[in-house]
């Protein structure tokens, strides 16, 4: 029985984890999503507005990644960012007050437990890495070495020492 329910909540964890890592891609996964309901519509066939909607969520989520990693102003860095961000968090709400319906009986606390959850999927967006995979490299770290790592000599400066004629014993 105690097994049981660690194994649940363990379970339920690693699925809310799951669920928070994934509301980051809420926007590209809606835009492809339309764009492939558009498609079907005007009459493209199941596979066809599939392989559309695929493509148009693709091409968005690496759109903002490239629009992010070419932008210095950290205004419109925000701003791209709260694009992402605020899907997530509405999207998080949703998650956590579905999932609450199934283990709290109260409804206020359902709603409590999904704002926080909101705030949770608005911070963890809003803090995303990969939002910048796409890195635009300095003239400073072009050369392989950061501003407070020390330059190795190059191959043709380094000097290895000359074996020893001696016996070793």
């Amino acid at each position: 029985m105690t097994l049981g329910i660690v194994v649940s909540l363990f379970g339920l964890g690693t699925a809310l984890v799951l669920l928070f890592t994934l509301a980051i891609y809420a926007v590209p996964f809606f835009i492809g999503l339309t764009v492939g309901m558009w498609a079907f519509e005007t009459g493209a066939g199941v596979f066809g507005a599939v392989l559309v909607g695929i493509v148009a969520g693709v091409l968005a989520l690496f759109a903002a990644q490239l629009l992010f990693a070419s932008v210095r102003s950290l205004a419109l860095r925000a701003v791209i960012t709260l694009l992402f961000a605020a899907p997530a968090a509405v999207a998080g709400y949703h998650a956590v007050l579905g999932i609450s319906a199934l283990l709290v009986p109260s409804e206020a606390w359902r709603h409590v437990f999904a704002a926080i959850g909101g705030l949770a999927a608005f911070a963890g967006a809003g803090a995303q890495p990969r939002q910048a995979t796409v890195v635009r490299p300095d003239a400073e770290f072009a050369e392989g070495a950061g501003p407070d790592q020390p330059r190795l000599p190059s191959p043709s400066t380094a000097r290895l020492p000359a074996p020893s004629s001696g016996s070793r014993g």
